[in-house]
């Protein structure tokens, strides 16, 4: 199905919170973007004691880093109050537009920016189409607005044939 190709990650985890960024800072990224609810928390909810020992890690590391959402700017600075990054409102993900100003925002490019979301059809195909390694995570949590909720069934499908191709290509 190499038409589903333009919405699979680079890589799919459990968790945003199990990504070695050590690694990948060792792999030569500087920047990372990171989507929201439900890739570092619940949806609406401001960041959390694990959000705020993740961003002060990366920055202790020397990671630039950059909300992007496709939320207003209330939900966003809720969320960013304590973290204290770079962000976009409003971002329309999938449009590559956001994604080129976020890596503006934090100095980078293409080549050492990482992009870190829930969803595919919005966060992962953006990154995909704005040129950026991906990052797809597991939602943290089941409780969703009903229109993700529908595109999450349509995910399954992407997915299960993501994952025959990951198998095929490891044997």
């Amino acid at each position: 199905m190499s038409l589903l190709r333009c919405f699979y990650p680079d890589e799919y985890l459990d968790s945003t919170y199990v990504i070695d960024f050590d690694a990948m800072y060792r792999k030569g990224y500087r920047g990372v973007i990171f989507d929201i609810d439900n890739t570092l928390v619940p949806h609406g909810a401001p960041a959390d004691e694990r959000a705020k020992a993740l961003f002060a890690h990366l920055k202790n590391i020397g990671f630039a880093c950059c909300l992007i959402s496709n939320n207003q700017r209330p939900r966003v600075e809720l969320f960013n109050e304590e973290i204290q990054v770079q962000f976009i409102e409003n971002a329309h993900k999938p449009s590559v537009k956001s994604y080129l100003r976020a890596m503006e925002l934090m100095g980078t490019d293409t080549t050492d920016t990482l992009f870190v979301g829930d969803q595919l059809f919005t966060d992962v195909y953006g990154a995909r189409r704005a040129g950026i390694h991906s990052i797809l995570v597991k939602p943290i949590h089941p409780k969703e607005e009903i229109q993700i909720v529908l595109k999450r069934y349509l995910e399954r499908i992407v997915l299960h044939y993501y994952r025959k191709e990951q198998e095929r290509g490891r044997r």
